[in-house]
Order: structure tokens, then C-alpha cells, then sequence
């Protein structure tokens, strides 16, 4: 019987025809990088079994981080601007502008609890893919504010302060009012990760070492205001904020607690093996490193992640592994207390039950 256009099965490509005749394998571009992975000598991993040789390590990955993401230009005047001061029930929220380099300004809310005792802890608070800095205080897209914490981070900066903190919601390059006109035409929540991400590679840098050096500024500049105690900056994010949490609390000594959401993983199992973000990648990292052994850089810091079981682009698996992998970490500096997670039943979503809390009490709020 003739088969009809319905009926014959699709065309799956050229090795269809040459089937037995060649290794389906031998052109599979994820089983040969995952090959690869297991090649790559990763020189700086951890394997420090005292805290001396753990500090020495830290010291020694640090220094090459800070080389593979690009390294951090010389500070400049932050010149820092108020742009518009407004009272909520509970808060005080502030939208400020200031420089991080030359050409290039950071923009944010920051967000002050009433009736705390100053100096208070203060949080920055990266968003992820999304809409930006607007879409984790409470700013719906129309401008307006709403009264329902919605999508998938359900405005977090809030809850910071609902659990007794400051929170600083800095607008991530990229994002929000950061962007090319070309993403803005796209609407809110297009991002231009890409071309900007890609840009930074042509340049010898990276995105995620463009968004650390801002948090590196946004401490610069919470150092500067007396309501907030230095000692006790926290940094959080999810998904992409959670990239930048890990890496900007790994290369910013100044960040005494984190929490990153959505985020720890390892990197053979989740941005080598799934599509992400461009703004995920540093060049080369694996002959030094994996995901884990950057967040043991934060170490004995306090540090706090979760993962959902439904995360799909962040594997719960590997995020459970990754998770022990730092706790040894933890484990070599005497802090066992000082690292928590939590899994929690939804997708790629910002929870918190456990981790606000966790920041709460390690920034003593």
C-alpha cells in the first residue's frame, strides 16, 4: 500500500537512511560534551581537609574567578541620586540611581522597614529573567502598585522586609530600564542578556562579572548610609539573581549572608546540558572549577539555597549533589550551621519558607 503525505513518517534527517551503518552517538553534540566534561581537570577544586589549606584554596580561586569573569575596573564617585521617595504602611521606598562605571548606572529601590532599630541588616536583592527590579517590589507592568505577590518571584524584596530587613532591589543589566531599545520594543519582560552578554565575551569579560561588580558598588554605596549596619548586607536572587548571588557573595567578601534560589546546581547538569541564558557562562571555568566549588568560596559564611522538585531547567538531582558537595566546605571551616536548603514541591519558582527566615537570623534582624 502507497503511504499518503498523513501517514509517511517524518523526516528526521540525513543518518536516517544509514541507519547500522554508523554510531547515532558519533554525532550527538550533548554526549560529546558530556564527554568532555568528564575530561576537564577542574585544578582548583575543592579538596582542602583543614581550614588552613580551605583559606589558602579560597585565596587561590578567588584570585582566578575574578580573572575568568573579566576582573573589576577601578572605583569611581558612585554620585549617587534620589529619584523619587514614597511611604507604604510598613516601608519606605526610595528609587535611586548611582554609577558603577564610567557611562554605566545602577538603578534600584530600596526598600526600609518603619520602626526598626538602626543600624538595621539590608539586603540586595537581584530579580531574575523577568521584568527586573520592578517585579519583586510590587510594581505591576502597568506601573501600578498591586497588593498580591504574583510570578514566579513573588515579589521577594518585600518579604525581606516583612521578615524585618532593608532590602535593596538593584535592576540587573540587561533588565528593566537596563536594556537596548530593541529588547524595550519587544515589551517589559524581553531582555537583551543577548546581544550585551555577548558583547562581554567579545571583550574578554563577562556578564556575570559586570552584574558582581555592580553588587560590589550597590555594598559601596549601603556602606555610605548610616540607617543600615555594614556588617550585616545580605545579597539574594533567584534563577539569574541567584547566579549573581552565588558569584557576587563568592568574589564580595563583604556579603555576610546569602540566599540563592533557583541557582546551585552544577554546571555539567544544568547550563552545559540544558538551554540558558548566555549570561550563564564563563569561558573555560571547568579547567578550574565546577558551580560548587565557586559557592564554597562564601564559606563559612552563612549561605541558603533551594530548589524545586519540578525545576526544569535546574535538576534536583544535581542540585542535591552540588548542595553536599559545599556542605563538605562548610564542614572544613567548623560551620555546619552555617549552610541550609530547602526543597520545595514547585517548578522554577522563588519559595523562601525556609531561606528568609535563614537570613533573618544570621543577619540578626
Amino acid at each position: 500500500m502507497k503511504l499518503n503525505a498523513q501517514t509517511q513518517p517524518a523526516y528526521t534527517g540525513a543518518l536516517e537512511k544509514f541507519s547500522g551503518q554508523v554510531d547515532p552517538k558519533a554525532f550527538d553534540s550533548l554526549d560529546w560534551t558530556r564527554a568532555r566534561y568528564n575530561e576537564m581537570p577542574r585544578r582548583l577544586r575543592f579538596s582542602a581537609t583543614t581550614r588552613k589549606q580551605a583559606e589558602a584554596w579560597q585565596k587561590k580561586l578567588r584570585a582566578k574567578l575574578t580573572e575568568m569573569v573579566g576582573g573589576f575596573p577601578p572605583r569611581i564617585p558612585l554620585k549617587p541620586l534620589i529619584l523619587e521617595t514614597r511611604d507604604f504602611p510598613n516601608y519606605t521606598r526610595e528609587t535611586i540611581a548611582f554609577e558603577s562605571r564610567p557611562g554605566l548606572s545602577v538603578f534600584g529601590y530600596l526598600l526600609i522597614p518603619r520602626q526598626k532599630v538602626k543600624p538595621m541588616p539590608v539586603v540586595i536583592s537581584v530579580p531574575g529573567h523577568g521584568r527586573g527590579a520592578d517585579d519583586i517590589v510590587g510594581i505591576d507592568d502597568k506601573g501600578q502598585d498591586r497588593t498580591q505577590k504574583v510570578t514566579y518571584q513573588f515579589d521577594y524584596a518585600i518579604q525581606l522586609v516583612e521578615h524585618g530587613m532593608a532590602a535593596f532591589a538593584i535592576e540587573p543589566l540587561g533588565f528593566g530600564c537596563r536594556r537596548d531599545p530593541a529588547s524595550r520594543k519587544k515589551g517589559l519582560g524581553t531582555s537583551s542578556c543577548q546581544p550585551s552578554a555577548g558583547a562581554a565575551l567579545l571583550f574578554g569579560e563577562t556578564m556575570i562579572g559586570w552584574r558582581v561588580f555592580d553588587i560590589m558598588r550597590t555594598v559601596d554605596f549601603l556602606q555610605t548610609r548610616t540607617e543600615f549596619d555594614p556588617k550585616r548586607i545580605g545579597l539574594m536572587g533567584i534563577s539569574g539573581g541567584g547566579t549573581a548571588t552565588i558569584f557576587g557573595a563568592a568574589l564580595e567578601p563583604r556579603i555576610a549572608a546569602a540566599f540563592a534560589s533557583g541557582y546551585l546546581n552544577t554546571f555539567r547538569d544544568s547550563i552545559l546540558s540544558i538551554s540558558h541564558c548566555i549570561d550563564n557562562y564563563v569561558p573555560g571555568i571547568l579547567n578550574w572549577c565546577e558551580q560548587y566549588d565557586v559557592a564554597s568560596l562564601i564559606a563559612p559564611r552563612p549561605l541558603f539555597c533551594e530548589s524545586g522538585v519540578k525545576d526544569p531547567i535546574f535538576p534536583l538531582e544535581a542540585f542535591q549533589f552540588a548542595f553536599g558537595e559545599v556542605k563538605k566546605a562548610y564542614g572544613i571551616y567548623g560551620a555546619p550551621d552555617n549552610i541550609g536548603h530547602e526543597i520545595h514541591p514547585g517548578p522554577h519558582v522563588f519559595h523562601g519558607k525556609q531561606g528568609l527566615p535563614f537570613l533573618a537570623r544570621h543577619l540578626k534582624a
